[in-house]
């Protein structure tokens, strides 16, 4: 089928709900993408944060191949063996506490909401400026976007908005506070690192009103920084966070974590999910947990990080280079555009980028990129000036 064919049918039969653009994707190995004619590219957004392992890691498909043979689904009303192997390795990789599977990073949002409001009920939840938590209906209420959310208020109450200022936090964390809830690197508005300070005043706030401390770790996670979990570069523990992307190793899955403060929060019939945890995905995500926390890897993600971040600083056209590992983005220079210039490096450098705003662009390879590659991808980037 053509790419004219495919936008015939998305025009007549799929909500318009993604500005797509020209170009159909079929293969993908490593660090790299085929499209329908063959062409090749290199891609520095891993399906935003998704493919930490790259495509199609072979580890990953015999998993899924093998799994996929023996049994697809039963339902969380029985056991089986993957899932609760993979929540046995996420708690005892991060809190210590229980996990609750699910199949996003919204849905794991969601549940950690409850958590917050089933451990302190009616308190509101602390967010910050800048946020991104999901789409939707409690994600999205605790995501301060005026764009995302107008079109679709009245959101759920309950939810304070403060800036990125520690003294601000403290001040806004009382007795009606049930829980603040941050992404330690804030992903979708353009890789904003929070600061210790920051950090700290949140636990030392939380804890002051016994609220609950939850980190958003569905973007920074899983290698991303250099450590398996973004918060273990911090000072700070949180009493619980929330995984996705990256953990399915290509395949939707989603999970809160929670440290032993929390873990049995919930009882049975407060949360559920049909397809949660299934033995096929689990597989795949035990392969993923299992190559991401290979310290070998994790080192490989802080030189490599360093590698793109000193390239990125040399392109005339960047005016300003933050991130940690392998989670970055560029601020571009006044007068150009981040979505022209993916675009443009799209089609004519066939290397797939991402625009988080008007003058930012995002980059999150595979953490197994090579050093040839990250020269590879700045090569491309500099043939745009």
């Amino acid at each position: 089928m053509s790419l004219s064919e495919l936008q015939a049918l998305e025009r007549a039969h799929a909500i318009p709900t993604y500005a797509r653009y020209p170009v159909e994707f079929v293969r993908g190995s490593g660090c790299r993408l085929w499209d329908v004619d063959g062409r090749e590219y290199l891609d520095f957004l891993s399906g935003i944060s998704v493919l930490n392992v790259g495509h199609c890691h072979p580890r990953v498909v015999e998993a899924v191949q093998e799994q996929a043979a023996t049994l697809l689904h039963a339902t969380n009303l029985y056991y089986t063996a993957p899932g609760l192997k993979l929540s046995a390795q996420l708690a005892e990789s991060s809190l210590g506490g229980k996990v609750f599977l699910c199949n996003s990073g919204a849905e794991a949002n969601e549940a950690a909401i409850k958590l917050m409001r089933r451990a302190k009920p009616g308190g509101e939840i602390v967010v910050l400026r800048e946020a991104f938590h999901g789409r939707t209906y409690g994600a999205l209420s605790a995501t301060p976007q005026e764009a995302k959310q107008a079109p679709f208020a009245p959101l759920v109450p309950g939810f304070v908005v403060v800036p990125k200022d520690p003294e601000t936090l403290d001040r806004a964390v009382g007795e009606q506070t049930a829980g603040v809830l941050l992404e330690p690197i804030q992903g979708e508005t353009g890789i904003n690192v929070l600061s210790d300070e920051l950090l700290l005043a949140a636990r030392a706030a939380c804890d002051r009103v016994g609220a609950a401390l939850v980190f958003d770790e569905i973007q920074c996670g899983m290698g991303r920084t250099g450590s398996l979990w973004a918060h273990q570069q911090t000072p700070v523990v949180p009493d619980a966070m929330t995984s996705a992307k990256a953990l399915g190793g290509g395949l939707p899955i989603g999970a809160l974590v929670t440290g032993e403060r929390l873990a049995d929060v919930f009882q049975p019939g407060d949360h559920g999910s049909t397809f949660a945890g299934g033995p096929v995905i689990a597989s795949a995500a035990l392969v993923a947990l299992e190559i991401c926390s290979e310290p070998g890897l994790l080192e490989r993600v802080g030189v490599l990080g360093a590698r793109l971040a000193a390239g990125l600083e040399q392109l005339g056209f960047v005016a300003a280079v933050r991130g940690r590992g392998l989670m970055m983005a560029v601020d571009l220079v006044d007068g150009l555009s981040a979505p022209d210039l993916v675009r443009k490096a799209l089609l004519e450098q066939r290397l797939v980028l991402n625009a988080t705003g008007p003058g930012t662009i995002r980059f999150l390879p595979p953490l197994i990129v090579s050093e040839a590659e990250i020269d590879e991808a700045l090569g491309r980037l500099s043939a745009l000036a």
